[in-house]
């Protein structure tokens, strides 16, 4: 059913970190040696943004969350040590963006995720 939560794993505190407003929550969730692949219209698939490592993964967030918009978990399915997780969000002006992800976890932290992300043009 999915529902199997991987020791240690807080969906709660993805949420408060997804929908807070800083970065500091959702970086916490990330292993020392996270990597994140990014895929959108810019970063297409044969060619995504990859990020290695909590530090470059928090550039991202920093910048994510200094922008005037609001973000909400939309869905999350906890299977084992795989997670995967919807989020919408709205810029100020209306413009919305919807990215869902798919991670593998180890111990309580996510490890590997890739993310595919679509916006109001």
């Amino acid at each position: 059913m999915g529902s199997a939560a991987s020791p240690g794993f807080d969906t709660e505190a993805l949420r408060r970190g997804i929908e807070g407003d800083t970065a500091t929550t959702l970086l916490s969730l990330y292993a020392d040696d996270a990597e994140l692949r990014v895929v959108d219209r810019n970063t297409q698939p044969s060619s995504p943004r990859v990020l290695h490592g909590r530090d470059e993964i928090s550039e991202l967030l920093e910048d994510v969350y200094s922008r005037d918009m609001t973000h909400k978990m939309e869905r999350c399915v906890v299977d084992g040590d795989m997670i995967a997780f919807s989020e919408s969000c709205e810029y100020s002006d209306g413009v919305r963006v919807l990215a869902e992800s798919m991670a593998s976890l180890r111990d309580g932290k996510i490890v590997e995720q890739t993310m595919i992300q679509a916006w109001d043009e």
